[in-house]
C-alpha cells in the first residue's frame, strides 16, 4: 500500500521520517509519497485531505482533528523553541504600537493556521494587519522594509 505523506524540509521533519521513507525500519510493507512544503501549504493540504500523513500546525489540527489522528512522537512545540517577533527597529516601541487599539504594525507571518498565528494572537490582539508569507520569505522582507515585525518558526528560529 502506498500512503501519500507530507512535512516540511526543515531539519526536525527531516529527521523524524528519515527512518520511514528510506526504509531503515520494517515498513510493512507500505511505501510513501512524499511532499516536501511549507508548514501553511501542509495545513491548507490537510484542510483539504490531500495527505494520509501529514505534518500540520497545532492550530491548524483544531480544524482537522475529525479526519487526523495526532501521532504519539514528532512534535516539535516546545519551550525555548517557539516562534519569535523579529524586527529592525527598537523593540520596546514596536511592542506598544502592537497592543495599541487597531495596531497598523504590519507583519510577517508564517500562515493564517499556523500555531504562531494563534499564539501572536493571543499575545497581541489588537495587531490585525498581517501579512501571509512562505516562513523562508520573513526575515527579507523585516531586512528590506516590506513588513515591520516578522513572526518566525522553529524552522528559521536559529539561524
Amino acid at each position: 500500500m502506498k500512503l501519500s505523506l507530507g512535512f516540511s524540509p526543515c531539519p526536525n521533519d527531516t529527521f523524524i521520517f528519515d527512518a520511514l521513507i528510506h526504509h531503515k525500519i520494517d515498513t510493512e510493507g507500505l511505501e510513501f509519497e512524499v511532499f516536501y512544503d511549507d508548514v501553511e501549504t501542509l495545513n491548507q493540504k490537510a484542510f483539504r485531505g490531500e495527505l494520509d500523513i501529514t505534518k500540520l500546525s497545532y492550530h491548524a489540527f483544531a480544524y482537522v482533528a475529525d479526519k487526523y489522528v495526532l501521532l504519539d512522537s514528532g512534535s516539535a512545540l516546545g519551550y525555548g523553541v517557539g516562534p519569535m517577533l523579529i524586527c529592525k527597529g527598537d523593540e520596546d516601541k514596536l511592542r506598544e504600537k502592537l497592543s495599541e487599539p487597531n495596531s497598523t504594525v504590519k507583519i510577517g507571518i508564517p500562515g493564517k493556521y499556523t500555531t504562531a498565528n494563534f499564539l501572536l494572537g493571543l499575545a497581541f490582539p489588537n495587531a490585525k494587519n498581517k501579512v501571509e508569507l512562505v516562513f523562508s520569505d520573513i526575515e527579507n522582507a523585516v531586512l528590506e522594509g516590506r513588513v515591520d515585525v516578522g513572526l518566525i518558526i522553529h524552522e528559521n528560529r536559529f539561524t
